[in-house]
């Protein structure tokens, strides 16, 4: 596949970097010269700098007859034109990131059909969707739907007094229809198996149909915690004003700190319970006042990582429960874990997660990438004619860098064993090292 990225920000990268690794063709164009040169120097893609909201940018010979576009510059009026263009200039499908909350509530629909977008990003609003589902489910580092919901992906850390720690999984009794599907120790992504045991510090991923999942991570919930009912929000940029309003209509109370005062003022307007405060939240003075001691949980989402690190220790520091931070730099997740950071979002992985199951399509439905890019949950419809179709997964010669975690048909969740055989039509939920995906997506895919 032959895919143009049209701005190298963060997110851009970040796109490029993983389609590159899919062994696509991928072109970046930028109008600055060094970031093109960063690009160049790191990754396996063509460079153009040209403006990318140009027609005589399509008629490079580079961009011409491209299966795909992605827009990502930090203008949504030059993601719109560019992906308008390229549909003139018969460019098959296009994706722009349109930031401006007003677009994305009021004329989402209107750009789609007027515009011909096919996919539009809003980072900041896959977010705080993000980190919503991951609040109001116990105990969760992440939480993944698939399957239109029906299929739920629940990430946990393994605490030392858990009474599955040090227990094979054979000997553990997990409901019918929940999956221990991977353990994340040491950098190292582990399929399991009966005799593996869950180890104090372990990444413990769990799979099934949402309502299991939802009691079964009761079981991770430790026994002096509470319910959620207070959360702080430090930075009231983009995502969290769409965060707030989130927590705040599931009556949970909300709290949001931030030096600009404009800021503040939008978010106030669609809190209906909630607080906005006008202040500087590295004053410790303030945090105390506003009683982050009390928090159940506090979500650091400036646009500065070292800050939002910085505000999370502060956090800790003062008495709060648990914290949440926002990164843009993919390899400041596991660093902020080690240094106690609870839970450790990444905007850029979770946009371009979409541009990817956009870009394979071929039965994609939705990739979830997980670890820091080193693994990946995958929802694929088993396409007629697949190598996998038809067969019992014994002996469907799968690669063992893949586990079958689930499937849909008909409406019914099946946490499938080695005689189980997929059908055209069922909606697949696989576990894939990342560096394995390509060759593991071939077997679901038809003759056609």
């Amino acid at each position: 596949m032959h895919v143009v990225v049209v701005g190298v920000g963060k997110l851009g990268y970040s796109i490029a970097e993983l389609l590159s690794k899919e062994q696509m063709d991928v072109v970046v164009i930028d109008r600055d010269a060094a970031r093109l040169e960063a690009v160049k120097n790191t990754l396996d893609v063509l460079t153009v700098m040209a403006n990318g909201a140009s027609p005589i940018t399509m008629n490079d010979p580079a961009v011409k007859g491209a299966d795909m576009l992605v827009a990502v510059t930090a203008s949504d009026e030059v993601n719109m034109v560019a992906c308008i263009l390229a549909k003139k200039h018969d460019i098959t499908h296009t994706v722009a990131r349109i930031r401006d909350m007003q677009f994305m509530s009021e004329a989402k629909d209107y750009l789609k059909q007027n515009f011909d977008i096919d996919l539009m990003l809003n980072p900041e609003l896959i977010t705080a969707r993000e980190i919503t589902r991951i609040l109001m489910t116990p105990a969760a580092l992440d939480v993944e739907d698939f399957a239109g919901g029906r299929v739920r992906l629940f990430e946990t850390k393994v605490h030392r007094k858990s009474p599955f720690a040090n227990v094979p999984l054979k000997d553990i009794n997990l409901p019918k229809n929940v999956l221990a599907g991977m353990i994340y120790r040491d950098h190292r992504m582990i399929i399991p198996h009966g005799d593996d045991c869950l180890y104090p510090h372990d990444n413990a991923y769990f799979i099934g149909d949402q309502k299991s999942i939802e009691d079964f991570s009761e079981n991770f919930v430790r026994r002096d915690a509470k319910k959620l009912k207070r959360v702080m929000i430090i930075g009231a940029g983009r995502c969290g004003r769409f965060l707030a309003p989130m927590l705040d209509a599931e009556d949970i109370g909300v709290k949001i700190i931030d030096l600009d005062e404009e800021r503040c003022r939008m978010t106030a307007e669609k809190l209906s319970k909630g607080m906005s405060i006008c202040g500087d939240a590295t004053d410790m003075d303030l945090l105390a006042d506003e009683g982050v001691a009390e928090a159940d949980m506090v979500v650091c989402l400036t646009d500065d990582d070292k800050l939002n690190l910085m505000l999370a220790l502060l956090a800790k520091h003062l008495g709060a429960r648990q914290t949440v931070v926002r990164v843009a730099r993919i390899e400041y997740v596991d660093l902020m874990r080690k240094v106690g950071v609870d839970i450790v979002v990444s905007a850029r992985l979770l946009s371009a997660s979409e541009v990817l199951a956009f870009a394979r399509r071929g039965g994609v439905a939705k990739v979830s990438i997980l670890e820091g890019a080193k693994a990946e949950a995958v929802e694929v419809v088993v396409q007629d004619g697949a190598p996998v179709a038809g067969k019992r997964l014994m002996d469907a010669k799968l690669p063992r860098e893949c586990l079958v975690c689930a499937y849909v048909r008909d409406g019914d969740v099946t946490i499938p064993n080695g005689t189980a055989v997929l059908q055209p039509g069922d909606q697949v939920v696989l576990f894939i090292q990342t560096s394995f995906a390509k060759k593991v997506m071939q077997y679901f895919k038809g003759d056609r």
